[in-house]
């Protein structure tokens, strides 16, 4: 019964921290290249980019890109460490 309270405490924790800054920040989320930009051209107003994208992702599908690869990164790695952790764990009962 223990285990089960603190599990449901964990996940009421986890589901707080990711759901409150949604609700109490406000603010705009831009990337690290808007922000360059600007600050680009504050420095030098005449400067025109070396070339541009073809084509324009609407700022959600780039954010849930962005997530997707972080999440993989982190499958990817998760896994190369618990596939090392056993090959040790086993090469050490033998």
């Amino acid at each position: 019964m223990k285990n089960r309270t603190t599990n449901i405490l964990m996940l009421v924790a986890i589901v707080l921290l990711a759901v409150l800054p949604l609700i109490f920040v406000k603010g705009e989320f831009g990337g690290a290249d808007d922000a360059a930009e600007k600050l680009i051209q504050s420095i030098q107003p005449s400067y025109q980019p070396w070339f541009s994208s073809f084509f324009e992702l609407p700022a959600e599908t780039e954010s849930m890109l962005f997530a997707l690869q972080a999440a993989l990164g982190a499958g990817f790695i998760g896994y190369a460490f618990g596939l090392f952790k056993g090959k040790a764990s086993k090469s050490k009962s033998q």
